[in-house]
């Protein structure tokens, strides 16, 4: 089992910034792929941005490119999502999530094992 644990989620003005943080413990693997995704009310969970532990390449959703970036701290254990110029839009529980490395898409949330519990980011306008 992985516990994932979010933080760094509050209420921000449009336009300001806010950076999340996810922790990971227990049994972690470093062929985990490492996922962030959001809901809003009444609307689907979204994918945000993805990587894995060792590899090159981090996937981001085309609503937030540009303005988030994800990052991993491999020693720590830790995957972090930097929010810059955040819209109204961008308001939404945000969840850390891991999933084995295996064929599936990084960017579809049910092929995801583990799940953090959620951290609120309001966006104000």
């Amino acid at each position: 089992q992985v516990q994932l644990v979010e933080s760094g989620g509050g209420l921000v003005q449009t336009g300001g910034s806010l950076r999340l943080s996810c922790a990971a413990s227990g049994r972690t693997s470093s062929n985990n792929i490492m996922g962030w995704f959001r809901q809003a009310p009444g609307r689907e969970r979204e994918f945000v941005a993805a990587l894995s532990w060792s590899g090159p390449s981090i996937y981001y959703a085309d609503s937030v490119k540009g303005r988030f970036t994800m990052s991993r701290d491999n020693a720590k254990n830790r995957v972090d999502l930097q929010m810059n110029s955040l819209k109204p839009e961008d308001t939404a529980v945000y969840y850390c999530a891991a999933k084995r490395t295996n064929g599936l898409s990084s960017r579809v949330a049910k092929n995801y094992d583990y799940w953090g519990q959620g951290t609120q980011v309001t966006v104000s306008s």
